[in-house]
């Protein structure tokens, strides 16, 4: 995703007249900087927070997602439900496909295109609060 994401760097912020226009090229790095983006959003949300939760031994009767976010930010390993939030629903506009609406497309992508960064510092945030945890 980050190399995707220096690729881009010189055809970032999009504008939406600007989406037609784009070579090939560019439009495969998109599409790798989208997929990746999602794939590390998903896997992050499915294995690795979770797993976050379980080394602390806080996981309790905590069902809903929501609970389990709330308790990783009370606990230090996730910095914000909110932003964490903000970046869920981005990965989810993804799923959904707008091909008539470029001034949409191009809100999304910019918008995860400046969240990317601050997804892999979520991420290496998260690595380093489970090391505290590892057997010594």
């Amino acid at each position: 995703m980050q190399w995707a994401q220096h690729a881009l760097q010189p055809v970032f912020p999009l504008r939406a007249n600007q989406l037609h226009a784009l070579d090939d090229a560019t439009v495969a790095i998109i599409d790798q900087f989208v997929g990746r983006f999602a794939k590390l959003q998903d896997a992050m949300g499915a294995k690795l927070l979770p797993l976050a939760l379980e080394l602390t031994k806080e996981q309790g009767d905590l069902d809903a997602y929501l609970d389990k976010l709330d308790r990783l930010e009370k606990i230090g390993a996730l910095p914000s439900v909110d932003e964490w939030l903000e970046l869920r629903e981005m990965r989810n506009a993804f799923a959904h496909d707008y091909p008539e609406d470029s001034e949409l497309q191009a809100a999304v992508l910019n918008r995860a295109f400046v969240a990317a960064d601050r997804l892999v510092d979520i991420l290496h945030h998260v690595k380093k609060f489970a090391a505290r945890f590892e057997p010594k």
